[in-house]
């Protein structure tokens, strides 16, 4: 393998379907995902999970926590603090009950899956440790779906803090794949008193790590990722500090980012616009599940 990128064997197959149209593509599912940032003395860090080898999905690749939109976040107020829903609609490019989804989303699951809360008792605030009993008995309903993040905010008397998101970049998943997502990636520096710890089921380790430094070890072939992860950490590698990171993210273009398949005589050309290094050219006759990585 030249480098860690993830590459499923179905893929050829799948994208063969997709250009001779026997493949519906199935309707992305929104998604949140957060680049949480630290300062250290080496220079900026980024908390990355490492998802077990048995997911279905990515397994053994580094991500960032993230996951699904609850579609209760849509139509239910959640106390709000920072950026109002219309400023984020039109940051974010959706109306305004889908860009409370989407933040929520980045905010609950940086939770479910860090233990790290972005949110606090005022619009100034944020909570410090949140790693007692209590808290965990409150993550874990979030968990389970038993406990909505609008009834966890107000049980709790907190506010979301949406002043502490970057909105940074958005990749969709490529047509051709059965599970889809439309996902938002967001920049958010740790909060003062807080510290991450691995919640999540899906994971095996978490790893808090220089940008640089995880993008050499998947350029080596030694950390297994997804394109918009070492392109994201490419991206993150030029800050000193996350304030950097967060001032710069106003100005990150959010157009979408989705794959493209094509047949170029012999060869299906696999490409993701604005990033080349992760085209693949793929046999038209390779045999199935015998996708080169």
């Amino acid at each position: 393998m030249a480098n860690g990128q993830w590459y499923p064997p179905e893929w050829p197959d799948r994208i063969r379907a997709l250009t001779d149209g026997t493949l519906t593509p199935v309707s992305p599912k929104r998604a949140a995902t957060v680049m949480l940032l630290k300062d250290t003395d080496a220079g900026i860090a980024v908390h990355m999970l490492r998802r077990r080898a048995s997911m279905a999905f990515a397994g053994g690749a580094y991500a960032y926590p993230g996951g699904g939109v609850d579609p209760r976040d849509d139509d239910r107020h959640v106390r709000w603090a920072g950026p109002t829903r219309a400023w984020w609609a039109d940051r974010l490019g959706v109306d305004e009950a889908a860009a409370q989804a989407i933040v929520c989303a980045a905010v609950r699951e940086t939770y479910e899956e860090a233990g790290v809360l972005l949110a606090g008792p005022a619009s100034d605030s944020v909570v410090g440790d949140t790693t007692g009993p209590d808290w965990e008995a409150d993550r874990a309903a979030l968990v389970d779906r038993e406990l909505s993040f609008a009834e966890f905010l107000d049980r709790r008397g907190l506010v979301l803090r949406s002043d502490l998101l970057g909105a940074w970049t958005r990749w969709i998943t490529p047509e051709f794949e059965s599970r889809r997502y439309d996902t938002w990636f967001f920049v958010a520096a740790l909060p003062e008193g807080q510290r991450t710890r691995n919640a999540s089921t899906e994971a095996d380790r978490t790893v808090w790590i220089r940008p640089e430094d995880a993008a050499g070890s998947y350029d080596k072939g030694e950390l297994l990722m997804m394109p918009p992860t070492i392109a994201t950490l490419r991206q993150l590698s030029p800050y000193s500090s996350a304030a950097q990171a967060l001032a710069a993210a106003p100005e990150r273009d959010l157009t979408p980012v989705l794959a493209r398949a094509r047949i170029e005589g012999e060869q299906i050309v696999l490409s993701w616009p604005g990033h080349d290094e992760f085209t693949k050219h793929i046999p038209i006759d390779l045999p199935t599940g015998g996708a080169p990585a």
